[in-house]
């Protein structure tokens, strides 16, 4: 698999598991777990980006 796909891939699954854990922080009221969910799910938009820009580049 390619550097590129790799990364978008991965990012995607990140961004998923990240809006689970938010969501599953806002229905425990559980604001530590809410924030995990969000940083995860912003890392994994990232990580998609960079995909995109490799393929991009060619790399």
């Amino acid at each position: 698999m390619k550097s590129s796909m790799k990364d978008k891939v991965e990012g995607a699954f990140h961004e998923a598991k990240g809006k689970v854990k938010e969501v599953a922080g806002k229905m425990t009221d559980n604001p530590k777990l809410e924030a995990e969910g969000t940083s995860e799910k912003i890392a994994g938009k990232v990580q998609e980006k960079i995909g995109q820009v490799k393929k991009v580049l060619g790399k």
